[in-house]
């Protein structure tokens, strides 16, 4: 069987909408977050593979999580992770749930209603937040807010690449329900613009996200570490910019990714807004812990 390694995309952390590892975050932790990273990037590949059948993913991300549980050593990207989480003596719960999501991801291509798309952002995006605030020692009960920001990003990139999704993959994230109300089809994504039925469900969609967006920005606040607050902060300032254009713009012919610039100009903002925030001793918005 070929390394998982060898079926990667060529996509780093470097390509992401969202920092990782960033400068920002302290050097003690960045190695943990690669080989967190690299573990999630290599399943994620292998998920969207273009010539992989569903039996030889499925077998791969099995593989994977068998190597990271300790049964094995032929998966880099498994013995990795499973070694960095060791010196912590982190277990790989938060791993173990997205390769969840990856497996979805092979077998399920369409989302009947907004329910089954955050149940799916549960494995997808949710772990990812939790274990960055696992890393940094925080509490569990920054786990909502954290929940609330992570399904936020994963429906804004659902929706800037809906066209992408379905075209490349037969797989759409919108929930057929959403579609139905407003008299749009599957069949839409695959136009060069969005019929004006389709643009209104999006526009819709994005109206909810910024919504999860919202519950979400307690969360910099929450948190004690200084340099994940501010971390936390530009990402959420990304986010924020990002379902604004969601809400107004045509992602099937419009550009709604953040260019350079763009990233930079936002990146200082947030970094700024919470440098103020945490200069001044504002209180955190209080939010219910969430289930484990």
């Amino acid at each position: 069987m070929t390394t998982a390694s060898e079926l990667r995309s060529g996509k780093t952390h470097r390509d992401e909408n969202f920092p990782v590892a960033s400068w920002i975050i302290h050097r003690r932790h960045r190695a943990l977050i690669l080989a967190f990273y690299n573990f999630v990037r290599t399943a994620d590949d292998i998920a969207d593979h273009a010539t992989l059948g569903e039996r030889d993913k499925l077998a791969y991300l099995d593989l994977l999580e068998a190597e990271l549980l300790g049964q094995g050593d032929s998966q880099p990207e498994a013995v990795n992770l499973r070694r960095a989480l060791a010196e912590r003596a982190m277990p790989p719960r938060h791993a173990l749930d997205v390769l969840t999501a990856f497996r979805m991801d092979v077998t399920k291509l369409r989302y009947e209603n907004w329910d089954e798309v955050i149940h799916y952002c549960r494995y997808s995006a949710m772990p990812v937040g939790r274990f960055m605030l696992d890393v940094h020692g925080e509490s569990t009960s920054t786990w909502a807010a954290s929940d609330a920001l992570c399904a936020g990003l994963q429906i804004n990139n659902h929706l800037q690449d809906c066209a992408k999704d379905y075209k490349d993959l037969n797989r759409v994230y919108l929930p057929l329900d959403a579609l139905a109300a407003a008299g749009a089809y599957v069949e839409d994504l695959g136009k060069e613009r969005a019929p004006a039925p389709l643009l209104q469900c999006l526009h819709s969609l994005a109206v909810r996200t910024g919504t999860l967006l919202d519950e979400s920005k307690s969360l910099s606040a929450e948190v004690r570490d200084f340099r994940l607050g501010l971390e936390i902060s530009v990402i959420q300032s990304f986010a924020d910019r990002i379902v604004r254009l969601l809400k107004l713009r045509d992602p099937l012919s419009q550009r709604v990714h953040l260019g350079p610039l763009e990233l930079l100009a936002y990146s200082a903002g947030g970094m700024a807004g919470e440098m103020a925030r945490r200069a001044v001793g504002r209180r955190p918005v209080s939010n219910p812990a969430a289930g484990a």
